[in-house]
């Protein structure tokens, strides 16, 4: 009876709310006095209303079943189809009339002409569709369901914010000099640096007139 079932491939525990699977409680009156025990489930690929418990540290012994908890009623089932089928029918009509939009058709004509198309479009129309389009791109690709993090407790060590004017640290080693600052300094054996050793108290041409 169980060699068709999936084996979930975790350990898990029993609570007070049953068993969690894919973020969904699984209860059964036989978890009466076994919260903290650690099971393992066995499911129907194709069918997640219930699922089979097994002991952790004995595979091949069967705990009993589990059923999904608060499951939705008849009516509540209906409703959610018969939403889901107005959305179906509205995705429908708007993917013909994009088709329809899609297909550009030209004007008919006995000689060699440039083609023309039937519907002539204004660059204004042209520019609001297309801003259009991309703004409900943008809203699509949001995630209005996600949940922000909370705070750190207040034992975490947080990073210091910079204090305002003050420059930020990034840790990184100061780049290399370009090869035109290093050509353009004197080095050692230079002949500027020889006249220098010569001549430490000369300052330049302004220097005797002081």
């Amino acid at each position: 009876m169980f060699f068709a079932l999936e084996d979930d491939g975790r350990v898990r525990k029993i609570t007070t709310n049953g068993v969690t699977w894919r973020r969904r409680a699984y209860i059964a009156p036989w978890m009466v006095g076994h919260v903290g025990a650690r099971v393992r489930l066995r499911y129907l690929p194709h069918y997640d209303g219930e699922i089979e418990v097994f002991d952790a540290t004995d595979p091949a012994r069967h705990l009993g079943k589990a059923y999904l908890a608060q499951a939705a009623t008849l009516e509540q089932r209906r409703a959610l189809s018969s939403v889901r089928e107005k959305k179906a029918r509205a995705l429908k009509a708007d993917l013909k009339a994009a088709e329809k939009l899609r297909r550009t058709r030209y004007s008919a004509t006995t000689t060699p002409d440039a083609p023309r198309p039937r519907r002539a479009v204004t660059g204004q129309q042209a520019q609001t569709e297309i801003a259009r389009a991309r703004a409900t791109d943008l809203a699509a690709r949001a995630l209005p369901d996600l949940i922000p993090p909370r705070d750190p407790p207040p034992g975490w060590a947080r990073p210091r914010l910079p204090r305002p004017g003050q420059a930020v640290r990034t840790g990184r080693a100061a780049p290399p000099p370009s090869p035109d600052d290093i050509s353009s300094e004197p080095g050692p054996d230079s002949e500027e640096s020889r006249e220098d050793d010569q001549h430490p108290g000369s300052q330049g041409p302004s220097a005797g007139r002081a």
